[in-house]
Order: C-alpha cells, then sequence, then structure tokens
C-alpha cells in the first residue's frame, strides 16, 4: 500500500495530540491539525444540577484554543469539524438509553468505535492525508504472517488505552499511527517542552466530556428536559438474591451492577449491586462473595489479532478501563457471541461494559457485556 507524505492529527488540545504533532512535524511530514467538534458545553448550562460555566475540560472551547495555538506554532493547516449532531445520535443518545434500560455504557469506546475514527478518516481523505495520527497510548504494526494489524499495549501500561479501542477496523488500523505508544507519560510531557510548547504542563482530562462533575444521573434528568421528555418511571422493588423485598428505589437508571453506595437501605455488613433487572424494574443486591461471577457473555464482537475464534482460546479478559486483566478461557456461544469461563470469580462484571480479551500484550478482540 502505497501512502503519501501527508498525516492529519487529531488535535484535542491536550498534551498528547500535540506533543504528536510537534514530533512528526519534526519527523518531515506534512501535516493537518482536525480538532472534532462533539459537544457544545454550553448546552445545559444552568439546568437544574448543571453548572452555569463549564471550562477547561475534554471538547471545550479551551482546549480548541490550546490545539490552534499549538497548530499555528508548528505552522500546519488546522480546521474544527463540526460532529456534534453526529456525537449525540451515536454516542449520547445511547448512553442516555442504555442507563434508563439498567446497563452501564462507556461513551469513549462509542465514541471511538462510531465516530472519531471513521470520521477522522473521511476528514483526512478530505485534506488530502492518507493516515491518521492520534495521542492514544497504544501500538498498532502489520504481521506479514498472520495478515493482520495487531493492537497492542504500550509501553507506558498506566496510560494504556487499548481497552477502548478494541473495536477498531482493519482498516482503520492500517491507517492510524500511535506515535506515543513507545513511550511513557513523563517522557512526552518532557518532549512537549523541549518542543516549546505551552501546553507541557496541562493537566489530562479525566471526566467524560459531556457530563461535567461525572454526574450522569443529573446529565440525563437535565438532558431529557431539554429534549422535552421525561425520565421512564422504573421505579421498583430492591430484593435480596434470596428474592425477599428488602426496599424500593426510584429507578433503574441509579445503579449499576458492583455499585455499594446510595443503595437506599441499611444493612449490618456492606451491600452491593449483583443484577438490575429492567422488565421488571428489580434491583437485585447482596454481598461481598455475590457480587462475584466466574462467567460473563459478550456479543457484537470484533476481532483484531484473529480473523475469527476457533475452538477454545486462553487470554487475560479485562471488563473494565481499570480492572486488572484476568486469566479466562474463551469459547463461541453463537452467532457474533463469546463465552468467557475465568481461572477466578471477578466483580461487577457489568452488562453494558466491554470485555477486551488480550494474548500477552495483543488485543486478541472484545465485544459489548450482556
Amino acid at each position: 500500500m502505497s501512502l503519501n507524505n501527508t498525516i492529519a492529527v487529531a488535535m484535542s488540545g491536550g498534551v498528547d495530540s500535540s506533543t504528536v504533532a510537534a514530533m512528526l512535524r519534526a519527523e518531515g511530514y506534512d501535516l493537518v491539525g482536525l480538532t472534532l467538534q462533539l459537544w457544545n458545553q454550553r448546552r445545559l448550562a444552568g439546568k437544574e444540577g448543571m453548572p452555569e460555566q463549564v471550562t477547561g475540560r475534554c471538547c471545550s472551547l479551551d482546549d480548541v484554543y490550546d490545539a490552534r495555538h499549538v497548530a499555528q506554532a508548528l505552522d500546519i493547516p488546522y480546521y474544527v469539524v463540526n460532529e456534534e449532531e453526529r456525537f449525540e445520535q451515536d454516542v449520547v443518545r445511547p448512553f442516555v438509553q442504555e442507563y434508563l434500560n439498567g446497563r452501564t455504557p462507556i461513551p469513549c469506546s462509542l465514541c471511538n468505535n462510531h465516530l472519531k475514527f471513521d470520521q477522522l478518516l473521511v476528514r483526512a481523505r478530505q485534506v488530502g492525508a492518507d493516515r491518521i495520527a492520534t495521542g492514544h497510548y497504544a501500538r498498532n504494526e502489520y504481521d506479514l504472517a498472520r495478515e493482520r494489524w495487531i493492537l497492542s499495549r504500550p509501553v507506558d501500561q498506566a496510560k494504556d488505552q487499548t481497552y477502548f479501542l478494541f473495536g477498531l477496523t482493519q482498516e482503520q488500523l492500517s491507517r492510524t499511527l500511535f506515535p506515543l505508544g513507545g513511550y511513557l507519560k513523563a517522557e512526552v510531557r518532557e518532549i512537549a517542552a523541549q518542543r516549546g510548547l505551552a501546553i507541557a504542563v496541562k493537566p489530562d482530562s479525566q471526566e467524560i466530556c459531556f457530563i461535567p462533575g461525572g454526574d450522569y444521573k443529573k446529565f440525563i434528568s437535565a438532558y431529557l428536559e431539554e429534549q422535552g421528555e421525561e425520565i421512564p418511571d422504573t421505579a421498583g422493588e430492591l430484593v435480596s438474591t434470596a428474592g425477599g423485598v428488602i426496599g424500593h428505589h426510584s429507578g433503574v437508571h441509579n445503579f449499576t451492577v458492583g455499585q455499594r453506595k446510595g443503595l437506599g437501605v441499611s444493612s449490618p455488613d456492606p451491600l452491593y449491586v449483583i443484577q438490575i433487572d429492567n422488565a421488571s424494574h428489580r434491583v437485585t443486591v447482596g454481598s461481598d462473595d455475590e457480587a462475584t461471577t466466574k462467567t460473563l457473555r459478550a456479543r457484537d464482537l470484533n476481532w483484531v489479532s484473529i480473523r475469527e475464534l476457533r475452538g477454545t482460546m486462553r487470554v487475560r479478559a479485562k471488563i473494565r478501563h481499570r480492572h486488572e486483566p484476568a486469566w479466562a478461557t474463551i469459547r463461541s456461544a453463537g452467532p457474533d457471541e463469546v463465552e468467557a469461563v475465568f481461572d477466578e470469580p471477578q466483580r461487577a462484571v457489568t452488562p453494558g461494559q466491554a470485555a477486551v480479551f488480550y494474548e500477552g500484550d495483543e488485543v486478541v478482540g472484545g465485544g459489548w457485556i450482556v
């Protein structure tokens, strides 16, 4: 595959993507900076429970300003691409609906899988670039023997973002560069400082970009109010694992599997959410031991290092971003579905989250927990 010298850099305004642009510029590539405008941070400002002003956060106007400033310093063309409508359709709406259905979504994975990489590659071609580069901490390379693009964990495993990237297709991986995969975060900040980038000491964003303060319940309420919709009545019973009613709740969207605080019942021993049944509106709670399981099922699979799963395979499975991958055996459980059996019980296997499977540092593939 013959590729030209022009690369579109996804510039978020943070230190990572800015450093990527500086590194590639120094290597002699022709660059175009692209920022996806995904959410109007002022949109829900002032609604009940929402802050009046939102500044200094991921995808904010401050970030657009910082990205533009870096592009000017590097003397590269820069464009802001408005994808707010698509973001709302593919990320925000599903996020809200999943919670209302008693599931716990991952908006960052939804965004990567359904919007960012897809639209960045489209825009890149429009500006004459064959490839894109991002500030994600991950590695990818082509394996000639397997005839596959392989996605792997980065050197700085504390910053590993492969969990959010499991849905990337072979085409997307073939046209994406992850220049930071071989660096520690401290080294990236040092490079940024050496290149004279003003954002070298800028803090990392930790929040979901469209939920200031991280309070998803207040966001859901404010968003539905804006849309002229009411939160569905999913109030119901809190039950023990034995089936006894021990309390009542105001809606299934207020819970996530594994949750301990805010259950609305008192108990001499800690209780955890074990299961959320959207059909009956029942939320089952139980003990610490009852919050663990040895199996999960995942569907809507994307295989990366293999073409398909044949028979069984030993992997390490990661069931949330901060989860330490645990040994498991996976096997096909039907069309586009897989079952994982863990060697040891795992806490809070949560429907709506992703299960990502690893062989060493390589991403085998992944899917959505059901």
